[in-house]
């Protein structure tokens, strides 16, 4: 569209008025950032002038200006200003974004060189989209339970009364859901399911597009069924954060699971592909599987590195990778995840990380590679809550009462700590603070830097709990965030250690 808007026109003026509250967006220096109007989407002025005096394979010049801040400061600046007062920036529009905005692309050659994300991964697509998040996603399998034998018991009528479903989508109509659950219902075909970061629930997963879930993304998910893993990565990043990208899971996903501020940004490949047996949802034990990677940027991986593909290791790399002649597509996996938690990576190929897949670096020798691999190895074992340091919590959860979330809040202690265990690990300094969940109730000693921790736009340490407004905790809830805590400060501390190595 920008293209054929530059071939149409002379010149085009754009006003950025920003104010764009859907991906948090502020001022350079950190101030709040307001809209003109009283909605969430930014705003821009744009003047379009064709004069018929260009050229048809000429395309026309854009002139670019700023302006954040407050409403009153916005409407001051537009109520004195002109397009002969503006200063405006001129923008060199070049193939293939052709962006009407400044980027800064001085290392987009580099980049180029990478391999994407999207490419290595035979499989890959959105998450799962059940357009009926709060009747198909329940926290218990006892909760979803409930509900699908009303599906069965109930008429279309008592359906739509009792849950307040009125009117049917394209994409989702209670008849169908109806049918759904009717013809396929078992206690095999209630999955888990990853619905935000840490945070895994319970969904009906037949497999049938417009069924009980509207867009179950089967090509992708039946894999899933079976002993798997999976990697969550963007296609677009529009977080005001900037790339703060990637996850893992064991489950299906939701389409928001990686991203806070588009579903369609979030991606996921699975790791193997299982035969098909699409006939029949029921989980087989030992079923041959094959990896779900392109062979040959696998080839060029081994190339670079000296090394021999072993694509018959199901082992998920258990053996001590220090002595190991051959990888596997579990350390494929691991490397591509330390990178992507890279600080360095994050920061240096910002503006290409908004646009499109990732790409990532090629390996640039044997040891860098296998650094990588233990550390992307560590953090997966901790995003999948299976490390065994997640035991080793650095909260309490002092006070005695209903257990019941209401309004989370954060109060910071007025003093720093320097957090330690018996290991020696978490030996920086930090200020800790309470998380209320109610007026009484609290988990003390929850590091700032913790609650702070951006995940796909999503703060874990506060979402999780917000989600539960009105719910109460149990005793695995209360271990369960508690060991969040420890995973994103333990995230926060692999990444410093990532940062240390020189991955290109």
């Amino acid at each position: 569209m920008r293209r054929r808007l530059l071939e149409s026109f002379d010149k085009i003026y754009v006003v950025d008025l920003h104010g764009n509250a859907k991906i948090q967006e502020i001022c350079s220096d950190g101030s709040v950032d307001q809209n003109v109007f009283d909605i969430m989407q930014g705003v821009s002025i744009n003047i379009f002038i064709k004069t018929l005096l260009k050229k048809k394979t000429e395309l026309g010049q854009v002139f670019h200006h700023s302006l954040q801040g407050k409403r009153e400061f916005k409407y001051d600046q537009l109520n004195t200003s002109g397009i002969e007062s503006i200063n405006w920036e001129k923008l060199k529009c070049t193939d293939p974004g052709y962006f009407f905005v400044q980027k800064d692309f001085k290392e987009i050659e580099k980049y180029e060189t990478f391999f994407r994300l999207h490419d290595l991964f035979l499989i890959s697509g959105p998450g799962c989209k059940t357009e009926r998040d709060g009747l198909n996603i329940k926290f218990t399998k006892e909760e979803l339970r409930t509900v699908l034998l009303d599906f069965i018991n109930l008429s279309e009528e008592e359906i739509r009364s009792k849950y307040n479903l009125h009117k049917d989508s394209r994409d989702w109509k209670v008849k169908w859901a109806k049918n759904d659950v009717i013809a396929n219902f078992s206690n095999t075909i209630i999955q888990s399911y990853l619905y935000r970061p840490f945070d895994v629930r319970y969904i009906y997963y037949s497999g049938i597009s417009k069924g009980f879930v509207g867009t179950p993304g089967y090509k992708r998910f039946y894999n899933m069924l079976n002993d798997n893993i999976g990697i969550i990565f963007p296609r677009i990043c529009k977080g005001n954060n900037g790339f703060q990208h990637g996850f893992i899971s064991r489950n299906i996903i939701d389409v928001a699971a990686g991203d806070a501020f588009s579903g369609a940004g979030t991606f996921f490949a699975p790791l193997y592909r299982y035969p098909d047996k699409s006939e029949s949802l029921i989980v087989e034990q030992n079923i041959e599987r094959q990896h779900n990677l392109n062979v040959e940027l696998i080839n060029q991986v081994a190339g670079r590195i000296g090394l021999t593909f072993n694509i018959d290791d199901l082992s998920y790399g258990l053996e001590d990778i220090t002595s190991k002649l051959t990888f596997t597509p579990i350390d494929i996996l691991d490397y591509i995840y330390a990178i992507l938690y890279s600080p360095t990576y994050r920061e240096k190929y910002k503006e290409f990380l908004k646009i499109d897949f990732p790409r990532v670096p090629y390996p640039k020798d044997q040891r860098t590679f296998w650094q990588l691999v233990q550390l992307g190895g560590d953090l997966r074992q901790i995003h999948l809550m299976e490390s065994p340091i997640l035991n080793m919590l650095i909260t309490k959860y002092p006070v005695v009462g209903s257990n019941e979330v209401d309004k989370v809040r954060f109060e910071t202690y007025d003093y720093e700590a320097t957090l330690l265990n018996e290991n020696g690990e978490f030996d920086y300094p930090d200020y800790l603070g309470a998380v209320y969940i109610n007026d009484t109730q609290y988990f003390a000693d929850v590091p700032t830097s913790a609650w702070e921790f951006y995940i796909g736009g999503y703060q874990p340490a506060q979402k999780w709990l917000k989600d539960r407004k009105g719910r109460t905790l149990n005793f695995e809830d209360i271990i369960h965030y508690q060991k969040i805590i420890v995973a994103l400060k333990e995230t926060d501390r692999i990444m410093k250690e990532i940062d240390k190595i020189e991955i290109e």
